[in-house]
């Protein structure tokens, strides 16, 4: 039963925090990344939405690339009882999230390619991890575009038949 309204919950607060000037597909990526962290196992606590920074959103022949930092509050509420209103805890953990998404270009945009990656603030800002997310952000920017396209692991499936 929690499963099925804890998603309602979640994008009801992040729709009520941020909205203002974020088009669709931002609003969309904002709430798929608080479900994506939600989802994680070493999470009980809420996050609430705090900022949402460095929006990129580019549109080319392929799709639309979106990339934004989305920063996170933990709340005093647990994530398996959600309530209608939670606090955010001051002193408590801030995460931040890089989000790469790149859609396609129907009238329901489906997800092409995604990449996420969610720590602690300094650890986001560690050379290491910052060239291997700007390598991963440029690889989902890359997605749908052309056929001299890099082949990935799960991008083809080829099944055979049992002889009759």
């Amino acid at each position: 039963p929690v499963s099925l309204w804890l998603p309602l919950a979640l994008g009801l607060a992040a729709v009520a925090t941020v909205a203002a000037g974020q088009s669709p597909l931002q609003r969309r990526v904002v709430r798929d990344v608080l479900e994506y962290f939600h989802g994680r196992s070493n999470v009980h606590f809420l996050f609430k939405e705090r900022e949402v920074d460095g929006v990129i959103e580019r549109e080319d022949s392929s799709g639309t690339f979106v990339q934004l930092r989305l920063g996170l509050a933990q709340t005093g509420c647990r994530k398996r009882a959600p309530q209608r209103h939670c606090r955010v805890l001051e002193s408590r953990r801030k995460p931040t999230c890089l989000a790469c998404y790149k859609f396609d270009t129907g009238d329901v945009p489906k997800v092409l390619d995604k990449y996420h990656n969610c720590g602690p603030s300094h650890h986001l800002a560690a050379k290491e991890i910052r060239q291997r997310d700007e390598a991963e952000c440029r690889a989902v920017e890359e997605a749908g575009k052309g056929g001299d396209s890099l082949y990935l692991p799960g991008m083809f499936a080829f099944s055979r038949g049992l002889p009759a």
